[in-house]
C-alpha cells in the first residue's frame, strides 16, 4: 500500500453523521501505523515555498482551502472550532501535534519553522502561517492524490473547471463534514430549549394566529355600513367574510412547503408584514372591489400561521407535551372569530368600518415586530443549516455542511406533493373523508353563527348596543372544553404507554361528549331563541356555551386523530381537511341570512342539529374500527 493509499483509505474509514462522534483529529488514524505513515508523507514532502512563491503555487492547488485568517484554528475534540491569534503557537488539530510534528505535518522541517517565527516580521509571520494552513488543508482534502490513484471520482462528460486548471482530485467522504445535533441533550435543540422561553414563543405565535383569526370576522360588524355605502344587498358585502376565509385554504398549498424548505421563522415574517400591509390597504380602498381584492389577499398572506404554527409547536415540544400545544392553538383560532364582533359592534356603532381593519392592521403590526424582536428558528434543519454556517465561518472549513443545503423542491414537487396527493387521499380514504367532512361541518357552524347570532338577539330580543355580548358564552364554552381536553391528554399518553406506541383512536375518546353536546346547544339555542317574547334571552345564550365546547371538543381530537393516523403524509393529510374545512368556512355565511330568514329560526336550527346528531356515531365507529382500516390503507400509520 502506497502512503497515498494510506490517506485515501483512513479518510474514507473515518465516516460519522453525529458531530458528537466525531474522531478526535483528522489526523488521527485507526492505529498507530497510518499515523505513522501520514507524518513520513508529510515530512518528505518539499517546504513551502516561501512569500511570493506561495501564491502561485497555491493558484495550482485545486483542492486547497483559502485560508485568509492569520491566527491559527484550534479542532477540539467534540468537533468545536475556535480561533487563536497568536502567531507562534502550534498548530494543533484535536490531539494536540508538537511543534516539530506540526512542522513535519505541513512541509516544513523544524529549523526553518523556527527561523521563521524568529526572524519574520509581523505581517511576514501572517504570511507563512497562511503557508501552513493551506497547506495542511491541501493533503487534508486529498490535493496530494496522483490522478491514477483517484477512487470514485468520473469527469468525463463534464464541462470543464476554466481557466487552463485541472479537475480537483477526490474529496473525503462527505459524511464526516455533515453537522448534526450533538445528542439527545444538545441545547441547539427546540425540545431542550429553556421552558421560559418555549413559552414566549407560544405566546407569540399565539398572538399571531388570533390576530389572523379576528380578521376574518370584524369585517362582519361592517357588513351594514359596506351596504349602505356601496349600495349593496347584505350577501355581496359578506364576501369580505367569504374570500378571507377562502384565502386560508393557500396556507397548506404554499406556506407548509415552504417552511420546511427555509424555515419557519422567515415565512412568518413575510406574511405578518404583509398582512399588515394589506390590512391597511382594505382601511383605505376607494371601491368595493378593491376591499374584495385586498380582503382576499389578506387572508391569503395572513393563512402562514394556520399551517406554520402547529408544525412549530411540534418543533418545540415533545409527545408528552405537544397535544397540549395543538390545544392552545386550537382555541385561539376559534376564540378570534368570537371574539371580534364583541368589541367590533361597538367600533361600527361610534366611527366607520375602516376603523375596524385600521386595528387590526395596527394589532398585526405588533405581532410583527414581536416575531422579529423573540421568535427564533424552530426547524430543526434549518437550526443545522446555521450551524453549519457557523462553523464554516469560524474554522474557514468550507466541507463542513448541513444535509438541509442540499434539499430543493421544484414546482413539479409543490404540485404533486401539495396539491394532486391531498385531494387524492380525501376521496381515496374513507376514513380521511369521514372525519374531515365532521370537522369541516363544525367549522362552517362557527361562521354560520356570525349571521345567527345578530339575526336571534338583535332582530328577535331588540338589543341594540350589546347584540354580540352573547358571543362570550361560546367562548366560555371553548375554555372550560379546552381545560377538559388538557386533562384528558394525559389519559391519552398512559394509553400510548400502555400499548408502546400511538393510538390514534384513543383520541376520538375525547370527542364523545362533545359530539353529544354539540347538537344539543344548537336545537336549545335555536328553538328557545325563536320565541324571544316568551323566553328570557338567557336561556339561548347559555347554549352558547354548549355549542362552544363541542366546537372545540369536536375540532381538536380530529386534527390530532388526522395528524397520528396519517403520520409520513400528515402534511398532505392536513392539507386535504384544510382545503374542504376553508371551503365550508366560506360558504356558509353565504346562505346563512336566507336560511334563517325563509325557515325560521327553529326550523333552521333542526335542520343543522339533526346533521350534527347524525355524525355522533363518526367516532365511536373509527374507535372501533378505524386500526382496522388503517391496516388496509397504503397511506395509514400502521405502527
Amino acid at each position: 500500500m502506497s502512503d497515498t493509499t494510506a490517506i485515501n483509505n483512513s479518510n474514507k474509514n473515518r465516516s460519522s453523521t453525529d458531530i458528537g462522534a466525531q474522531p478526535k483529529s483528522f489526523l488521527t488514524t485507526r492505529d498507530e501505523q497510518e499515523e505513522e505513515q501520514i507524518l513520513q508523507f508529510n515530512a518528505n514532502e518539499e517546504p513551502a515555498p516561501k512569500m511570493q512563491g506561495e501564491t502561485n503555487e497555491n493558484n495550482n492547488n485545486n483542492g486547497a482551502q483559502d485560508t485568509t485568517s492569520s491566527g491559527n484554528i484550534h479542532l477540539g475534540s467534540s468537533g468545536s472550532c475556535t480561533s487563536s491569534s497568536a502567531i507562534d503557537e502550534p498548530l494543533e488539530y484535536g490531539g494536540g501535534l508538537s511543534q516539530k510534528e506540526t512542522a513535519s505535518s505541513t512541509g516544513l522541517n523544524p529549523e526553518e519553522e523556527l527561523s521563521i517565527h524568529r526572524t519574520a516580521t509581523i505581517t511576514s509571520a501572517a504570511e507563512t502561517q497562511i503557508a501552513i494552513n493551506r497547506k495542511l488543508s491541501h493533503v487534508l482534502t486529498g490535493g496530494n492524490v496522483d490522478d491514477e490513484e483517484r477512487i470514485g471520482v468520473d469527469y468525463s462528460g463534464c464541462l470543464p473547471m476554466g481557466g487552463n486548471r485541472d479537475y480537483p482530485p477526490e474529496l473525503p467522504d462527505r459524511d464526516q463534514f455533515e453537522v448534526t445535533f450533538d445528542g439527545p441533550n444538545d441545547p441547539l435543540h427546540p425540545f431542550n430549549w429553556p421552558m421560559k422561553k418555549k413559552v414566549i414563543l407560544c405566546v407569540v405565535l399565539c398572538l399571531d394566529c388570533i390576530g389572523i383569526s379576528m380578521g376574518s370576522s370584524i369585517f362582519g360588524s361592517a357588513v351594514l355600513q359596506i351596504c349602505e355605502i356601496y349600495d349593496v344587498i347584505q350577501v355581496v358585502a359578506i364576501l369580505g367574510i367569504t374570500l378571507y376565509v377562502l384565502g386560508f385554504a393557500v396556507s397548506p398549498v404554499i406556506y407548509a412547503p415552504l417552511s420546511e424548505i427555509y424555515g419557519r421563522r422567515g415565512v412568518l415574517v413575510i406574511s405578518a408584514f404583509a398582512f399588515c400591509i394589506f390590512q391597511f390597504a382594505v382601511a383605505t380602498a376607494e371601491n368595493l372591489q378593491t376591499i374584495m381584492i385586498c380582503r382576499f389577499f389578506s387572508g391569503v398572506i395572513g393563512s402562514a400561521p394556520m399551517a406554520v404554527v402547529p408544525a412549530a409547536f411540534a418543533d418545540m415540544f415533545d409527545t408528552n407535551l405537544r397535544g397540549k400545544a395543538i390545544c392552545l392553538f386550537s382555541l385561539f383560532v376559534f376564540v378570534g372569530p368570537i371574539l371580534s364582533p364583541v368589541f367590533g359592534s361597538y367600533m361600527a356603532q361610534r366611527t366607520t368600518w375602516r376603523w375596524l381593519e385600521y386595528v387590526v392592521g395596527i394589532f398585526a403590526g405588533v405581532v410583527f415586530v414581536l416575531i422579529v424582536l423573540f421568535y427564533e428558528e424552530t426547524h430543526h434543519p434549518s437550526i443545522l443549516v446555521n450551524k453549519a454556517k457557523q462553523m464554516r465561518k469560524q474554522s474557514n472549513n468550507w466541507g463542513i455542511h448541513a444535509a438541509h443545503e442540499n434539499v430543493e423542491l421544484s414546482i413539479k414537487d409543490i404540485i404533486q406533493k401539495t396539491v394532486t396527493r391531498p385531494i387524492f387521499m380525501l376521496f381515496t380514504e374513507p376514513m380521511l373523508l369521514i372525519i374531515t367532512i365532521y370537522n369541516s361541518f363544525v367549522y362552517g357552524i362557527l361562521y354560520l353563527l356570525l349571521e345567527a347570532y345578530p339575526i336571534v338577539f338583535v332582530e328577535g330580543y331588540g338589543f341594540i348596543e350589546n347584540g354580540e355580548l352573547p358571543y362570550i358564552a361560546l367562548i366560555v364554552g371553548m375554555l372550560v372544553c379546552s381545560f377538559f381536553i388538557w386533562y384528558m391528554d394525559t389519559d391519552y399518553l398512559k394509553r400510548c404507554a400502555k400499548k408502546g406506541g400511538l393510538v390514534p383512536e384513543a383520541r376520538l375518546l375525547l370527542m364523545i361528549l362533545p359530539s353529544i353536546f354539540f347538537p344539543i346547544g344548537i336545537l336549545w339555542f335555536c328553538w328557545t331563541g325563536n320565541y324571544p317574547e316568551k323566553i328570557h334571552f338567557m336561556v339561548p345564550t347559555v347554549a352558547g356555551g354548549f355549542i362552544g365546547f363541542g366546537l372545540i371538543g369536536i375540532f381538536l381530537p380530529c386534527l390530532n386523530y388526522i395528524i397520528e393516523s396519517y403520520l409520513l403524509l400528515a402534511a398532505s393529510a392536513v392539507a386535504a381537511n384544510t382545503f374542504l374545512r376553508s371551503g365550508f368556512g366560506a360558504v356558509f355565511p353565504l346562505f346563512a341570512g336566507y336560511m334563517f330568514h325563509n325557515l325560521g329560526i327553529g326550523w333552521s336550527g333542526l335542520v343543522l342539529g339533526l346533521f350534527a346528531a347524525a355524525m355522533i356515531p363518526v367516532p365511536l365507529l373509527l374507535y372501533k374500527y378505524g386500526a382496522g382500516i388503517r391496516r388496509k390503507s397504503k397511506l395509514a400509520y400502521n405502527g
